[in-house]
């Protein structure tokens, strides 16, 4: 299919008429929306940016550039708006046609820059629980969207398998209930645990809450931590193999956890093989030659090499940041600055790599692991990306700055420009939705006053992901059948799921990245109001006009584009810049994703999404399209219903977001 783009179209022809009529060849168009159709569809301030330089007023340039454009692509006319818009009107017809046959197909990704998205990062040591969703919600949203957009991108899932939660599940295993890697290969074993009704994940998340107590109880307790890490550096014995096992188990848990919300992963870069391929051993002695770190041999941090950081008040704390202890052993930042000079490719090394090892249960999908053992023969090349985003929530924004003045300070000027943390906040439970999850927990009236409450395992008050996504597929069920009485069980499971899921990714999206996302479960369930189910519940029925049109008329509004006898023209007088406007805004569903992945703000989708479901509902109450009598008008408003089905399944599906056959 040819790529019809009026955006780019207007956008040639702007460049054209400005070099032809002004003497400039811009190299960005600058471009934005009227406030509605009767103003245009698209307009440029370019002139006001060339008016300083030009010496004239922005309106005379518009008033020369429109003279000299030339209308084409899907543009019908130009003229000056305001003090020196140029408007763009779009030949309506033409374009609802063109836009009937489906988007254009991106280029093949196949070659050309590589863009890095590292999210999820679950600590393997429990179950995931709900903040950890809204990290791979946004990660895979933002894979979603550059993939729509034509970039080629790899996913990695970043697994902490030698750090202090690990280690404190060891000890948990160890010390508290005195068992070995044998002994938990045994007790432990899937089939054990389903005898008893139990997940290894949801034993390792009580066993470390366990630990927790355990070690704020005493102090001195932490010696256990300390030579259990230790070990785990080491490797190749019974402490490191139950550590390794614990986290593999985890591991498997959390894909699968992950899976069930559509989030899916292509590598694994684990933190064990960081240290075994001796990655951070390179990093470090190019830190030491390049003069980025130096040893302390006196005061708090004396035996330790650390990183002086610019711009940070001296004796702040901030100053100065540990990379290697004083114990020669070396800090997460450490680590996380090895890794980041591998995914550009500055590391005269590469891990090995096999398949994800699925087992005791089937592989779910094709996911790569990094290895001690040998390297597969065939299998993709990962790493050395052009672009990196680090999708970690925003209380690593420190570390994340040190990771960026350790790519500077080797000299990488353009990587550290290019290495972008994609910070959030937190998530919360609404008083409400505490007292749905926890109905035992007593709130406090003060508690239920407050807009969120902030979730902690020692108070009880830990969510983890699959039962926040078991609550709503049992509430949606409930749904479900009260609509539907008469749909089988197996229907009624998968709908639930669908908007379930739809409603925990939309909740997670919808709010600005850097607010707090109080969640709720009746808020986000919701078949009204700015929600998943709305956003759903909003193409069934375009899906069902549909249906309608050829159940009754044999017409289905879907053909080779608009019918020669519909058009714009057609409908009553007064309504056609309503009409107009919801393929306008279907149209803008590229531009919105590239505002949102360039400002990282993914909620902008979400918010488009809203706007497009909205139009189209008033648009279904105002005119309809089966029960119309005028045969041209019909048929243009089915392909309107047509235009919208498809395109918003398509903008679903970029937020990760399954239609159901019915609500």
């Amino acid at each position: 299919m040819d790529d019809f783009s009026p955006e780019r179209s207007f956008e040639e022809g702007v460049r054209r008429a400005a070099r032809d009529a002004l003497g400039v060849d811009p190299a960005a168009i600058p471009l934005t929306w009227p406030p509605s159709a009767s103003h245009g569809d698209l307009a440029t301030p370019l002139c006001f940016e060339l008016a300083r330089a030009a010496r004239k007023p922005p309106r005379a340039l518009a008033e020369a550039l429109v003279a000299r454009y030339e209308p084409a692509g899907g543009v019908a006319r130009v003229e000056v708006a305001g003090g020196g818009y140029v408007n763009a009107f779009f030949d309506r017809d033409a374009c609802l046609s063109r836009w009937l046959l489906g988007p254009p197909v991106p280029a093949s990704p196949a070659g050309g820059p590589k863009t890095i998205v590292e999210h999820t990062n679950i600590n393997p040591n429990k179950a995931a629980h709900i903040g950890h969703l809204r990290n791979a919600v946004l990660g895979d949203t933002l894979v979603r969207c550059l993939k729509r957009l034509g970039e080629r991108v790899e996913v990695q899932n970043y697994i902490d398998d030698t750090g202090v939660q690990v280690a404190d599940l060891v000890v948990g295993f160890r010390v508290l209930r005195n068992e070995e890697i044998a002994d938990v290969l045994d007790r432990y074993s899937e089939e054990r645990l389903h005898e008893r009704g139990d997940r290894f994940d949801y034993v390792a998340w009580n066993l470390y809450a366990e630990v927790t107590r355990f070690f704020e109880e005493d102090s001195s307790r932490l010696s256990h931590r300390s030579d259990t890490l230790h070990a785990m550096e080491r490797g190749d014995n019974p402490v490191a193999d139950l550590a390794a096992h614990l986290a593999r188990r985890m591991v498997r848990h959390h894909l699968a956890t992950m899976e069930r919300i559509g989030v899916r992963y292509d590598v694994l870069p684990r933190e064990s093989d960081i240290l075994a391929m001796r990655f951070w051993e390179d990093a470090f002695r190019q830190l030491r030659e390049a003069g980025a770190v130096r040893r302390i041999e006196e005061g708090r941090n004396a035996g330790c090499w650390v990183m002086d950081l610019p711009g940070v008040e001296e004796g702040s704390g901030e100053d100065q940041k540990i990379i290697v202890r004083s114990n020669g052993t070396v800090t997460y930042v450490g680590k996380d600055i090895a890794y980041q000079l591998w995914k550009f490719g500055l590391l005269a090394r590469d891990f090995r790599y096999e398949p994800f090892d699925w087992s005791p249960g089937p592989a779910i999908y094709e996911v790569w692991s990094t290895t001690r053992g040998p390297d597969a023969s065939s299998r993709p090349a990962f790493g050395r990306g052009d672009r990196v985003y680090n999708v970690i929530d925003a209380r690593q924004s420190y570390l994340q700055r040190v990771v960026a003045h350790g790519l500077r300070s080797l000299g990488h000027e353009r990587e550290a420009g290019r290495s972008v943390h994609f910070s959030y906040e937190m998530v919360a439970l609404t008083p409400a939705a505490v007292a749905a999850l926890f109905p035992d927990h007593p709130l406090s009236d003060a508690e239920r006053a407050r807009p969120y409450l902030e979730m902690s395992g020692r108070r009880g008050l830990g969510v983890r992901a699959d039962d926040l996504v078991d609550a709503l597929i049992r509430r949606a069920a409930d749904e479900v059948r009260k609509r539907n009485p008469g749909l089988d069980g197996a229907r009624v499971q998968e709908t639930a799921r669908r908007i379930a899921v739809g409603a925990l990714r939309y909740y997670m999206l919808r709010f600005s990245r850097n607010r707090v996302v109080a969640f709720d479960l009746d808020d986000a369930l919701a078949f009204e109001g700015e929600t998943g189910p709305y956003l759903q519940y909003s193409v069934v029925r375009a899906r069902n006009i549909l249906a309608k049109m050829e159940e009754r008329l044999g017409e289905s509004g879907t053909g080779g584009g608009l019918p020669p006898s519909a058009g714009f023209g057609t409908l009553e007088p007064g309504t056609a810049d309503e009409h107009w406007n919801l393929a306008l805004l279907l149209s803008r569903v590229p531009g919105v994703l590239r505002q949102a992945v360039d400002s990282l703000e993914l909620s902008g989708v979400a918010k488009h999404a809203y706007v497009l479901a909205q139009a189209f509902n008033s648009f279904y109450h105002r005119y309809p399209v089966v029960q119309e009598p005028d045969e041209r008008r019909r048929a243009t408003r089915a392909a309107l219903a047509h235009l919208y089905h498809d395109g918003m399944v398509r903008l679903l599906g970029t937020m990760g977001i399954e239609v159901p056959d019915r609500m």
